[in-house]
């Protein structure tokens, strides 16, 4: 096991750095128990983290301990329905592993660099595909975790409310080592693209929701339109169209961020440079309506692997989900919000914002779906100035309409909007905290600040 002292972390973006103590980077569980019985060595807070991709203030352990676990990344076991790993390993890598055995996870998130036990306990976003769930945590069926007493605990399905619970722990608990998911055969996958104006989306929404196929949005906040990215699962013989996604995650990680990045930097006029974005945007729009209809895919394709460290081209975003019979009244509210911050303030989010539509689900404590479905506004942007403050505005915006955040994925969220949010849930959560945890060695004071 390495440990190393006095070093600054940052998170994937840049955008969020702490100074812990001690940085150790565990290969064994033993490791962890280590870690966890030797407190003056490895001070508190202890947070965990995979490959810092997180937003927000959730790992950060400032003169504590940081543990990595990128290091604790085997498959253990794929089974006829389940695939058991370490904490550490990739999303994608196992992805790629399950394709090999003609299986497939039922939520594949773009986000490739996903740790396992990170999704284990910790919110993710994709739209829901038909009958199925939209957060990688609701498929988690069995994790094992060290508590901060260095005991090894085990939850699964015969503890649901206990298992419910832990989906939403965020490492508050313990550290853990071992999950493992639910998976299902690998199938072929539809998905096409359709444009509309604002209004038309807003007055058509429900013949849209009626379709009964997952819905992915990219929002063109100034050019008053948005495209939706429909998938379904389908029976065919089809050979798979992998340049599809290679071509649109493409767009979406490098072109669209490079492009915006250039036009920050080198172009000073923000009415040249939004009018550049913009048409870019329409391009963009008009690509994926032409080659995107009716292609047959598969899931695992839309999955991107990030460099581990973020290049000149970075991209940022942040999330709030509202309840789906309200998202008329929303999307639009949205868009008035994002022009007239503008016209404030000078202010505009760089790259297409981003929606999801997803079903509702109680399977993790604080999903943003508990309550029912709900359709998320998802700025997304280069990090470029005035984001930050931008931020803020949005939060509040958000909360007062009754939206709710993501701990690791909606920057800047203060304790009276995810109270408003999440109401005695939060009180859940710290009850079975303080029973892990009665000595808070794994509390930072982000959520000791939400937790109260």
């Amino acid at each position: 096991m390495q440990a190393m002292s006095g070093l600054e972390m940052r998170n994937w973006e840049g955008s969020i750095i702490w100074h812990p103590a001690v940085i150790v980077y565990p290969e064994t569980v033993d490791d962890i128990i280590n870690i966890m019985k030797n407190p003056q060595k490895y001070p508190a807070p202890v947070r965990v983290v995979g490959s810092h991709h997180s937003t927000t203030l959730v790992n950060v352990a400032n003169n504590g301990t940081m543990v990595v676990m990128t290091r604790m990344n085997r498959i253990i076991d794929i089974g006829r329905d389940t695939v058991t790993t370490e904490a550490g390993a990739l999303l994608i890598d196992v992805a790629q592993k399950l394709r090999e055995h003609m299986l497939q996870f039922y939520v594949n998130v773009e986000l490739g660099n996903l740790t396992l036990g990170s999704a284990a306990c910790g919110g993710t976003k994709d739209a829901s595909m038909p009958g199925e769930f939209g957060q990688v945590c609701s498929y988690a069926s069995v994790i094992k975790m060290v508590t901060p007493a260095g005991e090894l605990v085990t939850i699964d399905e015969s503890q649901p409310e206990l298992l419910q619970v832990a989906r939403s722990s965020y490492g508050l608990f313990g550290i853990i080592y071992e999950v493992t998911f639910k998976v299902r055969p690998l199938k072929p996958m539809k998905t096409y693209h359709e444009t509309y104006s604002l209004d038309e989306f807003i007055r058509r929404l429900p013949e849209l929701q009626a379709r009964n196929e997952s819905m992915m949005l990219y929002l063109a906040v100034f050019l008053d339109s948005l495209t939706v990215e429909y998938r379904v699962y389908q029976e065919t013989n089809e050979t798979a169209m992998r340049w599809f996604w290679w071509l649109r995650n493409n767009i979406w990680i490098l072109v669209g961020p490079g492009l915006s990045a250039i036009l920050s930097r080198y172009f000073p006029f923000p009415k040249i440079r939004y009018f550049l974005i913009d048409n870019f945007y329409r391009i963009v729009q008009i690509l994926l309506d032409a080659i995107g209809r009716g292609a047959a895919t598969i899931a695992e394709d839309q999955i991107i692997r990030y460099p581990e460290k973020s290049g000149w081209n970075k991209y940022t975003f942040s999330i709030w989900a509202f309840p789906e019979e309200d998202y008329p009244r929303m999307i639009r509210a949205y868009y008035e919000f994002c022009h007239k911050y503008y016209r404030d303030t000078g202010y505009r989010a760089d790259l297409m914002n981003v929606g999801y539509r997803i079903y509702k689900d109680t399977s993790s404590l604080l999903s943003y779906s508990f309550d029912g479905n709900v359709m998320t506004l998802d700025p997304v942007s280069t990090g470029n100035p005035g984001w930050e403050d931008f931020l803020h505005a949005y939060n509040e915006f958000c909360s007062e309409n009754g939206g709710i955040p993501l701990f690791n994925q909606t920057k800047h969220i203060l304790p009276e909007q995810a109270k408003r949010a999440f109401g005695d849930r939060l009180k859940t959560l710290e009850t079975y905290r303080a029973r892990f945890d009665p000595d808070k060695r794994l509390l930072n004071p982000y959520f000791a600040e939400i937790l109260g």
